[in-house]
Formats: C-alpha cells, structure tokens, sequence
C-alpha cells in the first residue's frame, strides 16, 4: 500500500496526506484547524458610539494591538452592530492597518471577549481600547454597508469578511470607525482575530 507524504511547513519531516477510500483528497479548512488549536479570538465594545460622517483620520472607534511577540494576528472579520439610527439609516466599515511599532493603546477595558475554541478567553492576548488616537495610517472601507428599517428597532449588521487578508505581527495594529450619513446612527463594533504562532505561518 502506497502512502501519500507531504512536507511540512514549518519544521522538518514529511506528514501523511488523507484520503477516502475512493481516493479524494481530505482537506480542512486551515481556520477551523486553528480554532480547535485555541487560537480563535473575539472582541467588541458595548456602548453605543455615533458614526462619522466624515473619513475617518486620528480617532479609532476600537483598535486592536498585537501585545504578543512570538503571534501573528491573523483578521478574520470586522463588525459593527447599529443600535440607535434613523429610518432608512445607512452605515459602513472603514478600517486602518497600523504598523508595527505603533503606540501601545491606553487602555485595555473591553470585557466582552470570547476564545472560540470553548475555553476562557486570555485576555492578555491582545490589547483591545474603545476611542484610542491613531496615526492616520490609511483607512479604507471595508464589507458591505448596513440599513436600519426604523428609528425604535436596532439590529442593522454590517461585516468586513477579511478571511486573512490583514495580518498583524507583533506591535502592528488594526483600528476600525463606523462611517454614516448621520450621527445619529450610533454601533458597537469588534474584531474576530486568530493569534497565530509566527512560525506556522513560515511558508518557505
């Protein structure tokens, strides 16, 4: 019986490749493989701020700073909640990457914080503050926007689907700010992140 090896990507040696019975190669995605390792990360603010309506520049709704210095943050998915508005009350996500380097956050008092793996989440994984002054490193609108249907009725989500695309190393950081038509039209936002050892992410 033959048996398939592939290299591995970090380390040295060769690993097994899966397949069924009839042959087909067996694949999981590399994100549900780094949840079940207890990388997977969830944070979000919980009071209500106003959206700009303006681009944003040196004020971040929250950032999320990577304290580590053996992870790389690996974005999953921004997101924001509305929670006041108006009817037919638009909003969107714009996000800014910052370089490593970057001032530390003042703060680190977000609470609502979860591991995706069913354990307690480490909260000193990350340093993750609400209202924090940022260098305008460049920021971008990112996902679709939200619509609220009424005045009285919250629930408009808009998602940023980042799915890796931004990667943090350790100092970098990532802000996010809801951008609106109006102030009035108030969220919550957060980060959905993956601290990733550095060197599983070596690819030569």
């Amino acid at each position: 019986m033959a048996v398939i090896k592939g290299t591995k990507i970090s380390g040295t040696g060769t690993v097994p490749i899966k397949t069924t019975e009839k042959g087909v190669t067996v694949v999981i995605a590399q994100t549900v493989v780094w949840t079940a390792q207890g990388y997977g990360y969830e944070a979000m603010a919980t009071s209500a701020i106003a959206s700009l309506i303006v681009r944003p520049s040196t004020l971040s709704q929250l950032t999320l700073y990577n304290n580590t210095i053996d992870k790389h943050f690996v974005i999953e998915r921004a997101f924001a909640h509305n929670l006041v508005s108006i009817a037919d009350g638009q909003f969107g996500i714009w996000l800014c990457v910052h370089p490593t380097g970057m001032a530390i956050p003042g703060g680190n008092d977000i609470t609502v914080r979860n591991s995706l793996s069913g354990k307690s989440p480490n909260t000193a994984v990350g340093i993750v503050d609400t209202a924090e002054s940022v260098a305008d490193n460049g920021w971008f609108p990112w996902g679709e926007s939200g619509t609220s249907v009424t005045t009285t009725v919250p629930g408009a989500l808009a998602q940023a689907l980042v799915n890796g695309r931004i990667i943090l190393p350790p100092t970098a950081g990532i802000s996010i700010q809801s951008v609106g038509q109006t102030a009035v039209v108030t969220t919550t936002c957060g980060f959905h992140w993956f601290a990733v050892p550095t060197n599983e992410l070596a690819v030569s």
